[in-house]
């Protein structure tokens, strides 16, 4: 979507320099156009992709992107890679019924914590920039059913990848399991190059991917225990295979020390997804990703182990 009148509300000094970009480069009319989704430069693919997930412990089917749009990858000088995505930036053929964009609102808590969890030592994606659209989006910001018009904005997330549980929840429940292979095998020849010491991945190399996954999703959930942060909505599409903090909805930090609390208005009578019980869904999380990855496994003992 053409955004109307794009200004740059905010760049991340530090983002910028992991991407190899000036002060100079960020202050520019063309970066302006290109993290506003106005200008796609030549070597970029900008995708959606699919995935799906268990939402409050129920099977949602086909989820997204639904408003997030990849721009594509670098590396920057240090051999570095980075995924660039645009969240709010309009429709993709995942959209459902849905607009796409995000408002400002929404889109500072974003980029703000981001930073804020980097700095405070917790494995999180990254904000390069936050854009005003210029355009109004219409939301019900308390789900009373009184919508009203709020500027729309674009925040450009940055990350070594976006793969989710949910990206091979979506090829399980489809039974399409030659893609999930392809999905598993890109996921560890990407992200997890280590685990292979020559030619492809193999059964043993997805056993030892399984349990490195477990093992940062573990390492994630302690640093949100021990700086107090809440989550919120941790469906399976919402867990990062690299074991970062992923989709900044609904979250929250304690201001004293209470297990059952949720900063998520829409689960305060069950409270899933509480500050006490992260750990125990994170687990459960894990199980739904040990079930999707299991036909193309074939041996679910070395999955329970992990």
């Amino acid at each position: 979507v053409q955004t109307r009148q794009p200004s740059l509300v905010a760049c991340a000094r530090e983002v910028a320099q992991l991407l190899d970009l000036t002060e100079e480069a960020c202050a520019s009319e063309q970066f302006l156009r290109v993290f506003s989704g106005n200008e796609v430069l030549t070597a970029m693919d900008p995708h959606a992709t699919c995935y799906g997930g268990h939402q409050f412990g129920h099977w949602a089917g086909q989820l997204g992107d639904g408003r997030a749009i990849n721009l594509g990858e670098i590396v920057n000088g240090r051999g570095e890679r980075w995924a660039l995505q645009l969240k709010g930036a309009g429709p993709t053929q995942y959209s459902r019924s849905a607009d796409g964009l995000a408002v400002l609102r929404s889109s500072v808590r974003e980029f703000l914590c981001s930073e804020a969890m980097h700095h405070l030592g917790v494995p999180t994606t990254r904000a390069l920039s936050l854009v005003l659209t210029g355009d109004q989006v219409l939301r019900d910001m308390f789900y009373d059913g009184n919508p009203r018009q709020e500027p729309g904005a674009i925040v450009c997330r940055v990350s070594p990848s976006f793969t989710r549980f949910g990206s091979f929840e979506i090829f399980a429940a489809r039974q399409d399991w030659d893609v999930q292979r392809q999905l598993l095998d890109y996921a560890i020849r990407t992200d997890f190059p280590r685990l292979i010491e020559s030619g492809d991945p193999d059964i043993d190399t997805y056993f030892q991917w399984f349990d490195e996954v477990c093992r940062r999703t573990a390492d994630l959930i302690v640093h949100w225990m021990r700086v107090g942060f809440v989550h919120g909505v941790m469906n399976t599409d919402n867990l990062s295979v690299l074991g970062l903090t992923i989709d900044y909805g609904p979250y929250g930090w304690l201001e004293d020390y209470d297990p059952g609390w949720t900063p998520n208005t829409t689960d305060a009578e069950g409270r899933r997804y509480r500050f006490g019980q992260q750990a125990q869904v994170a687990h459960w999380n894990l199980a739904q990703l040990a079930r999707a990855l299991a036909p193309v496994v074939e041996q679910v003992e070395p999955l329970q182990e992990s």
